[in-house]
């Protein structure tokens, strides 16, 4: 497995310019608009099943970070996962960040780390379009349709 880290960010600065900022660090990133993130171990069983399709050849995606993208939405449909999973606005960006071990240089980025974007809630988990049912967490739900993208390849 790639190490991956999910963090969430604030600050000034664009979709682009943190793309541009964390692959000028060596590694690569994937941004997430906060409102459709249902914890951290959402978007890590995303990274899992993601690079998992590559193993076994039934990706969909051309490259790692769209595949996961494809997976954290739930969807197979790129057009659509892609709208619903950019981040929009001024609320942050949560971040899976791959291959970046060492400082992240966030002060350079004009970012400041705040965890708490990345919480679940069983608003993210409608947001998502997760199926939400008595006795069972949002994240867990969001996890369980993660994992239910594998049955809708062809």
């Amino acid at each position: 497995m790639n190490s991956v880290q999910v963090i969430g960010l604030r600050g000034d600065f664009s979709f682009d310019e943190a793309v541009s900022h964390f692959t000028g660090l060596g590694g690569e990133v994937v941004l997430f608009d906060p409102s459709v993130v249902c914890g951290k171990d959402h978007i890590l069983s995303a990274v899992q099943h993601a690079e998992r399709a590559f193993r076994e050849g039934t990706n969909r995606a051309k490259n790692i970070l769209t595949e996961t993208v494809l997976y954290a939405a739930g969807e197979r449909q790129i057009g659509r996962v892609l709208a619903k999973m950019k981040p929009k606005g001024n609320g942050g960006m949560v971040a899976a960040i791959f291959d970046i071990s060492d400082d992240l240089a966030l002060d350079r980025l004009g970012a400041v780390r705040d965890d708490s974007l990345c919480d679940a809630s069983e608003e993210k988990a409608r947001n998502l379009g997760a199926e939400l049912f008595d006795g069972v967490s949002p994240e867990d739900a969001v996890l369980e349709m993660v994992a239910m993208v594998d049955l809708l390849k062809p």
